[in-house]
């Protein structure tokens, strides 16, 4: 059916949703990872804020024996940069769990587009369409298995907990305490590791989602690439422009040129040599119409020409604009200099000429 989206979306097009807001993403992985990440660095912390406090009271106490603002000032300056030091794995940690769960999940890019109002939003069948679709059905599925998974796991851990409370009383506090805490962190763990579990299924379903949402028709495939590629007319410009620039170049270095090689009706070629800089090079050529603007440049910088049909042809198929002339021509092309350089010496090079015949 035409107009029907049954193509992937192309990159650019991909790129152009990412710069709009739309990419597959669940705040799921960066919640439940981070609270998966604290339940395993908090005890450590807890241990340690624990005993540098005990440590701090006690040297609070000595200090009460005498009293000095000097003392107290110290050890409140220590106090608080010790319990920042203790703190940090836990919150720099958070931290960059939280930086990386955005980057893995489309960049850290802002879009600045959703940033802009948009009316479109407030279309009530849309708020319908994503109350009552698939969207919403993935998400109760969600929630209900979240709260059955913990259900049973909390379920499970306090038929394991009660008995072994109500059985404790010959137990101390600290490690009745410790018991419960390390029970919670269990449930907690266990939580966050379904959810993350979930939050992963949740973004291949997002991505899904995005990847379906973003799919093109036949037909903006072919605009987008004809985009990209440029219009053919538009190139075809651009490519004339180039064409007309390289000959307007090519034909400012026709009066440095010290022979042009022509047939008299058809091709010329362009010659400069430099001794410096190797064998001679070809400057400008061209056929028809080029071949006799070249003789007019040539004609008006008072630039010899040489009629030789065959070595003019020959150079003209053989050679680029800048390149030095095969060996096989260096003979050929070695006669011609030479005669134009005896013309010169008696005053005469300019206009058309022909090499008398050497053999």
């Amino acid at each position: 059916m035409a107009g029907e989206k049954t193509e992937e979306p192309t990159e650019q097009k991909k790129r152009k949703a990412r710069s709009e807001g739309t990419r597959a993403r669940t705040p799921d992985l960066g919640a439940w990872g981070g609270v998966l990440l604290a339940s395993m660095l908090l005890p450590m912390t807890a241990r340690n804020i624990m005993s540098r406090t005990q440590e701090l009271f006690t040297r609070s106490t000595q200090a009460m024996v005498d009293p000095e603002p000097a003392k107290a000032l110290e050890l409140f300056k220590t106090g608080v940069k010790d319990i920042v030091i203790l703190a940090a794995p836990i919150t720099v940690g958070l931290f960059v769990f939280a930086i990386l769960a955005t980057a893995a999940q489309g960049g850290l890019r802002p879009a600045t587009k959703t940033l802009k109002p948009d009316f479109k939003k407030l279309n009530p069948l849309k708020g319908l369409k994503k109350t009552f679709g698939g969207q919403a059905a993935w998400e109760a599925v969600k929630s209900l298995a979240k709260v059955v998974i913990l259900g049973i796991v909390v379920y499970n851990t306090m038929q394991t907990l009660i008995p072994t409370l109500l059985g404790a009383t010959a137990m101390p506090l600290q490690t009745i305490i410790g018991l419960v805490a390390d029970t919670v962190l269990e449930v907690i763990r266990v939580a966050a590791a379904t959810g993350l579990v979930l939050a992963f299924a949740d973004y291949f379903v997002a991505k899904r989602r995005t990847n379906k949402q973003l799919k093109m028709s036949k037909e903006e495939v072919k605009e987008e690439h004809k985009k990209s590629e440029g219009d053919p007319h538009v190139k075809g410009q651009i490519r004339q422009r180039q064409h007309e620039m390289a000959r307007s170049r090519m034909m400012s270095d026709v009066p440095r040129a010290d022979v042009v090689v022509v047939n008299p009706t058809h091709v010329s070629v362009a010659l400069r040599y430099d001794p410096t800089k190797g064998a001679p090079r070809v400057v400008a050529k061209g056929v028809g119409v080029i071949a006799l603007k070249i003789r007019e440049v040539a004609d008006e910088h008072r630039v010899p020409m040489v009629s030789d049909v065959p070595l003019a042809r020959a150079l003209y198929g053989a050679c680029n604009i800048g390149d030095e002339i095969p060996a096989e021509f260096f003979g050929a092309v070695a006669r011609v200099l030479a005669f134009i350089m005896m013309l010169k010496s008696k005053g005469s090079a300019a206009g058309v000429h022909t090499v008398p015949d050497s053999r």
